[in-house]
């Protein structure tokens, strides 16, 4: 279910430093970085290397979101956590879609909830 949750951060490096320094002895490591505007995006790892915490810069909305992601069994699940989103009449932040900059088969929604949290349906694709 739980795929991965990501944290705001004033300085997402130094973040990275903590949970890797910390966490070290439960396997924590950088698996991934890239930059975004704002600031370093960074992927933490336990032993199996897929990045399950992700700290990055702060938004400037003034509130600081958790964003969630669920795993989806395939394309179509996110495909129809989409269609039921906006039946919903949530607000879809990014519609269903290939996110290469995350890996090649990076199929993933985003919505708010009705706290405001930037929650996402992701399918990885690696048994397509």
């Amino acid at each position: 279910m739980l795929d991965h949750v990501a944290l705001q951060c004033a300085d997402p490096a130094r973040a990275a430093v903590f949970y890797t320094t910390v966490f070290a002895a439960v396997g924590v490591r950088e698996a991934m970085r890239y930059q975004r505007d704002g600031g370093p995006v960074i992927g933490l790892s336990g032993a199996d290397g897929f990045p399950r915490l992700w700290v990055g810069p702060l938004d400037d909305t003034g509130h600081r979101p958790i964003h969630l992601a669920l795993t989806a069994q395939s394309r179509e699940a996110v495909d129809d956590v989409f269609a039921a989103a906006k039946a919903a009449n949530a607000t879809i932040l990014h519609e269903p879609h290939v996110w290469p900059e995350y890996h090649p088969n990076y199929y993933g929604v985003f919505l708010r909830d009705l706290d405001g949290n930037n929650v996402e349906a992701v399918h990885h694709g690696f048994d397509d």
